[in-house]
């Protein structure tokens, strides 16, 4: 006798709900790009719709993270809606900081709907060699 899983008889069934987890956080996570110029490197993230007030960026030990929540503002008394595919809803997004990021120097702009996270490199530091005392045992 041969046994049939459950997920063999309706795969299209399950197919939906493997990938939820995965397909809810990119639906809440804002499309960015990266890029390194000589001295900085340079985020840009799409925010349509939120205000700087609706944004938290922070950086802490190489971890820059940017968190935002965009509201509805709809009123629905009296009004017939067909469709709506305006998302809302909170987000984060993190990003791992290159070791040579000045993490101090960090700035933001927010202009038409598009964040700009500038952070600067850090200066090389020359260290100097260490002369190591050998003791005598």
């Amino acid at each position: 006798m041969v046994e049939k899983s459950h997920t063999g008889l309706w795969p299209s069934l399950y197919d939906p709900f493997r990938t939820f987890g995965q397909k809810l956080a990119e639906f809440h996570s804002p499309a960015s790009d990266a890029k390194l110029a000589d001295d900085t490197y340079t985020i840009t993230m799409e925010l349509p719709g939120l205000a700087e007030s609706d944004i938290e960026l922070t950086v802490n030990d190489g971890v820059m993270t940017v968190r935002g929540e965009k509201k509805t503002e709809r009123e629905e008394e009296g009004d017939t809606w067909y469709f709506t595919e305006r998302q809302y809803g909170a987000f984060t997004r993190s990003f791992r900081l290159p070791p040579d990021a000045d993490e101090a120097g960090v700035e933001a702009d927010l202009k038409d709907g598009v964040l700009t996270i500038s952070v600067p490199k850090s200066e090389p530091k020359a260290e100097a060699a260490k002369k190591v005392q050998i003791r005598k045992s």
